[in-house]
């Protein structure tokens, strides 16, 4: 009786997340510079993602893993890093008086978040909580497609659609029925400048941001690829080396 149970229960939660899983759009499918075992980073397009993400999604986004000096592994000189650092005030203490006080921030420091805590920054959303954005790209499956689909994938809603108050319809949305309460954070061309003279389209936008948030949850990857290789070559040699040495002692066995 127990296992009959067991087995509707299961087929029920499947059926469920069967039917959840249709309703949401397949990611649209992107080359990325970072893919396949031998993908490295873009690294100017890194420094245009942080701009984006500077800019467009750190009103409501944090990427509290990282570091202001993280970024001289992409590029930033050590005067890029602390004049950037400088933008931010940390807080810090207690002083001698055991009180907690505002200073500027330095390379060292992690990049701090737009709200105090999760009730600011709930009450500032209309009781949504923004995540922190640092491993968003490795919490989801096809992360990097998922993020760029969700991304470029507001629309209007399809006849019939009901849409909830203060939501809006986006078909990529996994989880919450193809509706958001995130306004598109990137509506128009040309919403960001970039200094190199690369064309700020809604869609290079997300790209880039999306490099920038793949680097941000993955820094290591590039050595960790390179580890791969340099393992697998040794491997390699080895299989070869030790076929010869086989050969050699086994050669006057028939």
């Amino acid at each position: 009786m127990a296992k009959n149970i067991f087995y509707y229960l299961f087929f029920i939660m499947f059926s469920i997340s069967a039917t959840a899983m249709e309703d949401v759009a397949k990611p649209k499918q992107i080359e990325w510079h970072f893919d396949g075992i031998t993908g490295t980073f873009d690294r100017q397009s890194i420094q245009r993602g942080f701009k984006v993400f500077k800019e467009v999604c750190s009103a409501c986004h944090s990427v509290d893993r990282l570091a202001f000096r993280n970024f001289a592994e992409v590029g930033f000189s050590e005067a890029e890093i602390k004049s950037l650092a400088a933008e931010y005030s940390v807080n810090d203490g207690p002083n001698d008086n055991g009180e907690m006080f505002e200073r500027p921030a330095r390379p060292s420091d992690q990049i701090p978040g737009p709200y105090a805590n999760e009730k600011a920054a709930r009450a500032a959303n209309n009781g949504a909580y923004p995540p922190d954005l640092s491993l968003i790209i490795k919490a989801r499956g096809d992360g990097a497609n998922y993020v760029y689909s969700l991304l470029t994938g507001f629309s209007t809603p399809p006849a019939g659609f009901h849409l909830g108050e203060n939501m809006y319809y986006n078909p990529y949305f996994a989880g919450g029925g193809s509706q958001l309460a995130m306004a598109p954070p990137l509506t128009k061309n040309g919403q960001v400048s970039y200094s190199d003279g690369t064309e700020a389209t809604i869609e290079q936008m997300a790209k880039d941001v999306v490099n920038f948030l793949q680097w941000a949850a993955e820094p290591e990857m590039e050595k960790r690829k390179n580890i791969g290789i340099s393992v697998m070559i040794f491997l390699a040699i080895f299989t070869f080396l030790f076929y010869l040495a086989k050969k050699r002692i086994w050669k006057n066995v028939k």
